[in-house]
């Protein structure tokens, strides 16, 4: 099982959504982890190779997280949102970007 790296407030991001987000994203970063992919998900491109999105939706709303696992070391957390609209953000995805930079990707 590869181990987790979150990148700068990713873990702090996940530790204040709701209890019920924070068991879902938790059980799919898992599922990645050992190699198998989320329930909900799509590929972020935009963000750089490998990158995807994990998906959860809660009464609170519409929550993100931004991962890339392409690498052997670890599975990188690159961003954690909650989504108000139905575009993502352009600063999230850019934030997302800087932060797959810091990987040496």
């Amino acid at each position: 099982m590869k181990p987790l790296e979150f990148l700068g407030s990713s873990l702090d991001d996940i530790r204040a959504m709701p209890a019920s987000v924070r068991h879902e994203l938790g059980m799919e970063l898992m599922r990645v982890q050992s190699g198998g992919e989320p329930t909900d998900f799509k590929p972020m491109p935009a963000v750089g190779a490998g990158a995807y999105e994990i998906r959860v939706r809660d009464a609170a709303g519409a929550f993100r997280a931004i991962y890339v696992a392409r690498f052997a070391d670890a599975v990188y957390v690159l961003h954690a949102f909650q989504k108000k609209t139905p575009r993502t953000a352009k600063a999230d995805l850019e934030l997302a970007m800087r932060r797959y930079k810091l990987i040496g990707a």
